[in-house]
Parts: C-alpha cells; structure tokens; sequence
C-alpha cells in the first residue's frame, strides 16, 4: 500500500535545509498573507495582495498601495 504524502504547504519550495519551527513559523506568516484582508474602500469588501504593496479590492476593483504584506497590523 502506498504512503500517505505529507501536505508540506509552502515551505515546501525551499526543500529540507531548514528546521521545524521555521517551516511551521513560515506557513503560518505565508497563510494569513496570502488571505484576503479587509478593503478599506468598501465595508464588506476584501482585497487581494496582487505584489509587494500593491493590493486590489474584489469589490470595487480599486487596485491601491498599501502596506507591504498586510493591510492591517497582526497583533
């Protein structure tokens, strides 16, 4: 019977060479990145990181600068 793969997410991309706590620390920061955040043009909206600073809200179609990897701060 064949093994059950691991779903490595996307630490995978580097390989082996690094522990843990790092991957885990790195998919949990590249999960809540990659989310859509909250617009601030629009109540309800959502916006969607398209690059570094560059977000788009999904309701307006607005594309706007903001904050490099979250539009507001994790605490």
């Amino acid at each position: 019977m064949a093994a059950k793969k691991k779903k490595i997410k996307a630490m995978g991309k580097f390989g082996v060479g690094y522990g843990r706590n790092v991957r885990s620390r790195y998919n949990t920061i590249e999960a809540s990145q990659r989310k859509t955040q909250p617009s601030p043009f629009h109540p309800t909206g959502r916006a969607k990181r398209l690059a570094a600073g560059i977000w788009k809200c999904l309701k307006t179609g607005r594309i706007f600068a903001g904050h490099a990897y979250y539009l507001k701060e994790n605490k």
